[in-house]
């Protein structure tokens, strides 16, 4: 059974189909054989750094000037479904150094800071990642209390802190948002080496979810940062929220990655399990979760698609893109909780994907804006009236 019931292949061009049908190959050649494994242990599979990199998956939509791949959105979007079709760490990885390291390099740096990082970190030669999020400012990060002061003509002094950073224990390079004291940009982007003398970085233990991603807490105490580390053209509030939309548009096509794989698995063993002399897959409560999940898969990819052209175009907002990011991971959701329960005691064991994409999706749920951020910013859009006040 394939999940391309409204034949939406043929409404891709080649190449997009090319990209994605590489990455699905290379997921399933070098993903799927460990992931497993990985989760249970807590590991994100850093041997796969510099093969993903070779892929061109990293920044794949920053052009090309800068050693990137170049590719239009929806080939992007398509390369963030097939990564999370192996999990969800492997995509927030690829999205984390794309979408919230090197865009905001690209979009808010200098043209020496662009040259600089992009064309390594394309190539895996450098990690990055991204400091918004704090322990108390979670939906509100106008909030932060990471502060950076001017030192005389010296630089930079950070001081502060970061939780739920990925990539962070591994990051050579850290983007950090902090508070200036300057009331028309507040807050800015500085670029932070993490051998920088007080920058510490902790990995977050105890996680039940997104086991085999690198998620970490960082702190700055009186970090010294050159003048240059700033990155210039950010400023306000408005900087890092345009970085968390380009992540929330990936998010929506890995959300439906993560379904797809757990619709094809509830599928493949809906034939094979055999109870009462027949197989489950003939039983009517069956059928009407299969019937229930391809239907919300195929909403979810018409929608991702469509937003994908969109923002090709230059015509996507903020808000079209909260709405496909709200929908499609609620009904990812949704459909790995089924397909976990549809595969009956099996569906708990590791060889199986569906409890581990379900405990994944908890967690995409709550970041990059939880489901109820976007839902005021939808209500926003709808009425023009702030309920976040």
């Amino acid at each position: 059974m394939t999940t391309d019931f409204f034949a939406i292949d043929g409404s891709l061009a080649e190449e997009e189909r090319a990209v994605r049908d590489s990455v699905r190959r290379f997921v399933e050649a070098h993903v799927l054989p460990i992931i497993g494994t990985c989760y249970v242990d807590g590991r994100f599979p850093r041997e796969l750094v510099g093969p993903l990199a070779e892929l061109g998956v990293l920044g794949a939509n920053l052009p090309e000037t800068y050693g990137c791949a170049g590719l239009n959105n929806v080939a992007y979007g398509l390369i963030m479904q097939e990564l999370e079709r192996g999990d969800s760490g492997i995509r927030s990885f690829a999205s984390v150094q794309g979408a919230l390291v090197m865009y905001p390099i690209f979009a808010f740096g200098s043209e020496e800071q662009k040259r600089h990082y992009l064309p390594k970190m394309a190539a895996g030669e450098i990690i990055g990642c991204f400091g918004l999020t704090e322990p108390d400012f979670g939906s509100d990060p106008g909030g932060m209390l990471t502060t950076a002061r001017q030192d005389g003509s010296r630089g930079w002094v950070l001081n502060g802190a970061k939780m739920w950073i990925t990539n962070g224990s591994m990051a050579q390079v850290a983007v950090v948002w902090a508070k200036t004291g300057d009331a028309e940009h507040s807050i800015r982007g500085f670029l932070v080496p993490t051998d920088t003398p007080g920058f510490t970085a902790k990995d977050q233990k105890g996680k039940l979810s997104l086991r085999a991603s690198d998620t970490s807490e960082l702190v700055f105490q009186d970090v010294r940062l050159p003048a240059d580390a700033i990155l210039p053209l950010s400023g306000g509030l408005k900087s890092p929220l345009l970085c968390l939309t380009q992540a929330r548009y990936g998010i929506a096509w890995g959300a439906m990655g993560a379904a797809m794989a757990c619709f094809d698995e509830a599928v493949a063993y809906s034939k094979t399990r055999v109870m009462f002399g027949r197989p489950i897959g003939g039983f009517q409560i069956q059928q009407a979760r299969l019937a229930d999940m391809l239907t919300e898969i195929v909403k979810g990819q018409l929608l991702a698609l469509h937003l994908g052209r969109l923002k090709d175009a230059g015509t996507a907002t903020p808000q079209q893109v909260s709405l496909a990011k709200r929908n499609n991971v609620s009904v990812a959701t949704d459909i790995a909780r089924e397909a976990r329960r549809l595969l009956g005691g099996n569906g708990i064991l590791a060889e199986y994907g569906a409890m581990r994409h379900m405990e994944n999706l908890e967690s995409v749920y709550t970041y990059e804006g939880t489901h109820d951020i976007h839902t005021l910013v939808l209500g926003q859009a709808i009425t023009g009236l702030d309920a976040f006040r």
